[in-house]
């Protein structure tokens, strides 16, 4: 995603082949049937400015999705990865809020691990994709790696 403070129109999420731009998020029926999570696991997705200031994840919250998790800063490709993995597990037990919590701190404990191009969590073991092969062993244990994101509106 690239936010552009100041020029709304200028900033977007980049999809599979086309550009979203942060204008066209209202238009976009998010309460039609209402969004209940809104998962921007992009750059910089809940970064804004003073006429947005929560970024992309707030103006989809303002739009009528029930919450929205985003970044706060440029995120790495391989831990954003991990956290999602760990996160959608939790997910399926806890609230959302709290799911991402319990994600974060299995990355900081190091129960969530990438290693010798595998992802390792929960007892399972998940080949990386090919681009990310390379990795021989990546500590992503430090905030930076999963303290950018957050949640925002109903944390339940």
């Amino acid at each position: 995603s690239e936010f552009r403070p100041g020029t709304s129109s200028n900033s977007f999420i980049q999809l599979w082949d086309t550009k979203l731009r942060i204008d066209q998020l209202n238009s976009l029926g998010w309460d039609k049937p209402p969004v209940e999570l809104l998962v921007l696991s992009a750059c910089k997705t809940a970064l804004g400015d003073k006429d947005a200031e929560l970024g992309f994840a707030g103006i989809t919250v303002q739009a009528g999705v029930k919450s929205a998790m985003g970044s706060l800063w440029s995120v790495s490709d391989e831990a954003t990865l991990a956290l999602m993995t760990e996160f959608y597990q939790q997910l399926r037990l806890n609230p959302k809020a709290e799911a991402l919590r319990k994600a974060q701190l299995a990355i900081l404990k190091g129960q969530v691990e990438l290693k010798n191009g595998k992802l390792l969590f929960n007892n399972n073991v998940i080949s990386l994709p090919p681009q990310l092969e390379k990795i021989a062993n990546k500590d992503i244990s430090h905030p930076y790696y999963w303290s950018a994101f957050t949640v925002i509106g109903n944390p339940w």
